[in-house]
């Protein structure tokens, strides 16, 4: 009986701190993102209409990038995984993992598009390079921990 309550207590504590994980995961991408739509609107200076308009598609955007890329980590995970992957598995993951580039350019050109509509050309030019910025800025946080 202890020992089916020193189980029960360990696997209780496991699912507590996954949860603890996931909520921390989940915070701390949730404030990269507010992060990062907060120094866009700023650096391109956009109105309220602006805002209105451009950030539902802007995030819309980078739904779309998040799932390409989380559906080829997936796919490389499930490789990893097997005890004996085929040729033709890591043949499906490596091209999941090289074509995301490919997916991502497709679907920021396809944003690209709807962008115009709203912002100005200088904002256009401005997006690209903010969003480089942030990036950097992350990594140097990153490197100063």
């Amino acid at each position: 009986m202890k020992r089916l309550f020193s189980i029960l207590i360990a696997v209780l504590a496991v699912s507590v701190m996954t949860v603890a994980q996931n909520s921390n995961r989940s915070k701390f991408a949730t404030d990269m993102y507010q992060a990062k739509h907060e120094m866009i609107i700023e650096q391109l200076g956009l109105t309220q209409t602006q805002q209105k308009q451009f950030m539902p598609l802007y995030e819309q955007m980078e739904r779309e990038i998040y799932q390409v890329n989380r559906n080829a980590r997936a796919l490389a995970s499930e490789v990893e995984k097997k005890k004996n992957p085929t040729d033709r598995d890591y043949e499906a993951a490596a091209s999941a993992l090289s074509n995301t580039r490919v997916q991502e350019g497709d679907i920021e050109a396809k944003y690209f598009e709807k962008f115009s509509k709203i912002l100005s050309k200088k904002q256009l030019f401005l997006l690209k390079q903010t969003e480089r910025k942030f990036t950097q800025e992350m990594i140097s946080k990153k490197r100063k921990k």
